[in-house]
């Protein structure tokens, strides 16, 4: 059974960062696809950024320049950097792998961004 254990997220200043991280329970290179969505009240699970096997990253519009995603591979770890954070940004935070046809995800971090 393959798990995702988010953490890292809290409550911060406008403008302060945080860093998510992101354990998986077996190693990265099974996941095509790994990264991090949020979702608000309301609203649905929306994607921030992704990481491909080639290391390659895409990030939405309204984090690219802020927002980084890596992964630690020995660590089989996910993380997301988060600068310049804005109450925008307030959610909570879920990771996400595929493998094969099927997405798994953490149980989700919540981030607070105060104004």
């Amino acid at each position: 059974q393959v798990q995702l254990v988010d953490s890292g997220g809290g409550l911060v200043q406008s403008g302060g960062s945080l860093r998510l991280s992101c354990v998986a329970s077996t190693s990265l290179d099974r996941f095509s696809i790994l990264g991090w969505y949020r979702q608000v009240p309301g609203q649905n699970r929306q994607v921030v950024a992704q990481i491909m096997p080639d290391e390659t990253a895409i990030y939405a519009n309204s984090v690219e320049g802020r927002f980084t995603i890596s992964r630690d591979k020995a660590e089989k770890t996910v993380y997301l950097q988060m600068n310049n954070l804005t109450p925008e940004d307030t959610a909570v935070y879920y990771c996400n792998g595929m493998i094969l046809m099927s997405g798994y995800w953490g149980q989700g971090t919540q981030v607070t961004v105060s104004s």
